[in-house]
């Protein structure tokens, strides 16, 4: 795929339990001077109102067509590579980078299926919770001394990252290229390998330590192919089916 609009048209911004109307307008509006059209709001917790429209201002289509989730889970789950947004460092999480760069790997992987960019409430932002769900978080290096960015002008300085990817119509693997397993396909791997290791006794839920954020840490910088997660899952399976996990 090489048509520019085809590629922004896989790409959804997702806006995390967002409270202010007038936030998801201008978000819109963000969107649009950028060609994009895809917005979803999961688990909102305002509604539509007439601010939200006038801070559209004239990107009452996109505001429209928005879609409401009822959280960041079923908002993402088809998708190929989900990016998160924020600024705040975290001590283990997804791999961490800027702007441009999150905007080129989505422009790469739009071209194998729909991809996310996800945003947090304007107060706390995104939770850890949140971004277990994506495989890699993103900032905007901004003034370290002063690095508050409101929602709106967040959304459209990645919009406007993403579309300048687009634009540079990055040229197309060469051969043939493998299926990327959906975020879904991945959770549902992560929630088998949790499964299996608690019946070897190898992770205890009462004791969790690090392991399964490890896993969560690795499973995104490893980028999986869907015959990769299926190959993992088909391991896990014959462990379990051999009850104590011994090799014979």
């Amino acid at each position: 795929m090489t048509d520019p609009d085809a590629l922004l048209d896989r790409v959804r911004v997702v806006l995390v339990e967002t409270s202010h109307p007038g936030n998801v307008g201008s978000a819109a509006r963000a969107l649009k001077t950028m060609g994009l059209s895809r917005l979803v709001l999961a688990a909102p917790r305002c509604a539509l109102d007439d601010s939200a429209r006038a801070m559209a201002s004239g990107a009452d289509d996109v505001l429209a067509g928005a879609v409401r989730s009822a959280g960041l889970e079923d908002a993402v789950g088809d998708c190929v590579l989900v990016v998160a947004a924020s600024a705040r460092p975290r001590e283990i999480g997804p791999p961490s980078t800027d702007a441009r760069t999150a905007a080129l790997d989505l422009a790469a992987a739009a071209r194998r299926g729909p991809v996310a960019l996800v945003f947090g409430n304007e107060t706390s932002g995104l939770s850890n919770q949140h971004l277990r769900r994506c495989d890699a978080v993103a900032h905007i290096p901004a003034n370290p001394a002063y690095s508050s960015l409101n929602l709106a002008a967040a959304v459209q300085v990645f919009c406007y990252e993403v579309r300048m990817a687009v634009d540079r119509a990055i040229p197309p693997p060469a051969g043939d290229v493998d299926v990327p397993a959906t975020r879904g396909e991945v959770e549902a791997l992560l929630a088998h390998a949790e499964r299996a290791l608690g019946e070897l006794g190898f992770y205890d839920p009462a004791n969790p330590k690090r392991l399964l954020p490890r896993l969560r840490r690795l499973a995104a910088r490893a980028r999986l192919e869907r015959e990769e997660v299926n190959i993992l899952r088909g391991v896990l399976g014959w462990v379990e089916r051999r009850g104590d996990g011994t090799a014979r």
